[in-house]
């Protein structure tokens, strides 16, 4: 029978960080410290201060306080169980924990459909939010930010990451790398270049030349997306999509009645606009636009290589078309290629 060694469930879990830090990429590894901190405050207030003693009932009674206490849906408890499982299975190699523990992590099971997000920016409020910007607000930090997404369908990870030399203002389009400091999601294969358009590139001539700070980052890099402090922060990022979808920015009037004087999701910081039930984050718009992409009958291997997404990922996870939009596109092809080939006869 194998022998325990004594271990505080911090200890294990720094332990823990350390191994993984060689084998995952930072954003993998912050997540990790995110949901297994939850139940290293749980161990606290249970009063478990050795692994040893852990058990399978133990570890079912986190997983009902976690879902209570964070008022998670299914997606998220799941999320959050199999990192803790991947810990526990760790904390047996260590012998920290009995053996086999790892097995008694029980997570929810997911009907189809559960772990698909619905979240998304679309067309209509995408046009409305950068005609406002466009009017109002041009070449702006945030109306750069808004415009990248919308029309790249970019992640705000690659948007963070973009220098003002991968932009090439004569051929129009953006240069994609993969670097140290700022990696790319897919690392090197999701380095690529990304086509722009004209106004999109009118809008990044005019924010580089005339509103753009004149900064750098603590590389010496011109970020594209720059603040007077160097590099504009992912959060930076992030808060400011939340912040301007909020209708009330763009159109002066809440949708859910609120009174505008005293929502609690006015306040400018990402937690309090989030609270509003029409804001949505970076990867909303990124959806909307793989979506309006395929709207416009653009081919999906097009998509798939523009936005860096498997095709098999893309059509699960980012087209929200619905099933007679599909059937709409699918008749207007084949209504034009009947055309076409009557014309040829």
């Amino acid at each position: 029978m194998t022998k325990l060694e004594p271990i505080h469930p911090t200890e294990a879990f720094e332990i823990y960080l350390e191994e993984r830090g060689a084998e995952v990429t930072a954003n993998t590894l912050q997540a990790h410290k995110y949901r297994i901190g939850h139940f290293l405050r749980w161990c606290e207030e249970q009063e478990i201060t050795d692994l040893n003693t852990l058990s399978g009932r133990q570890l079912h009674e986190y997983k009902i306080w976690r879902q209570k206490e964070g008022d998670l849906n299914a997606v998220s408890v799941k999320t959050q169980m199999d990192t803790l499982r991947v810990f526990i299975k760790f904390c047996e190699s260590i012998d920290a924990v009995p053996p086999a523990l790892h097995e008694k992590v029980l997570s929810p099971k997911l009907n189809h459909g559960d772990n698909q997000s619905n979240a998304i920016l679309t067309k209509d409020v995408a046009h409305k939010l950068l005609d406002y910007l466009f009017r109002f607000e041009y070449a702006s930090f945030d109306h750069v930010l808004i415009r990248l997404l919308w029309t790249t369908g970019m992640r705000v990870g690659t948007a963070h990451g973009l220098d003002v030399e991968d932009y090439d203002q004569d051929d129009r389009y953006l240069e994609v790398r993969h670097r140290e400091s700022t990696p790319l999601k897919n690392k090197q294969q999701g380095e690529r270049l990304i086509a722009l358009d004209p106004e999109t590139c009118e809008v990044l001539d005019d924010w580089i030349y005339h509103q753009r700070p004149d900064s750098q980052d603590e590389e010496g890099r011109n970020a594209l997306l720059s603040s007077v402090h160097g590099r504009a922060h992912k959060n930076t990022l992030r808060s400011t999509v939340y912040r301007r979808t909020r209708p009330c920015v763009y159109t002066d009037q809440c949708p859910h009645g609120r009174d505008l004087n005293t929502c609690e999701a006015l306040n400018d910081n990402e937690k309090s606009a989030s609270l509003c039930l029409s804001s949505v984050s970076p990867h909303a718009i990124r959806r909307g636009s793989i979506t309006y992409h395929l709207t416009q009958n653009v081919p999906t291997e097009v998509v798939s290589s523009r936005m860096n997404v498997s095709a098999k990922v893309l059509n699960v996870h980012y087209d929200k078309r619905s099933e007679e939009t599909k059937m709409e596109q699918r008749r207007r092809y084949l209504e034009d290629q009947s055309s076409a080939r009557f014309r040829r006869h």
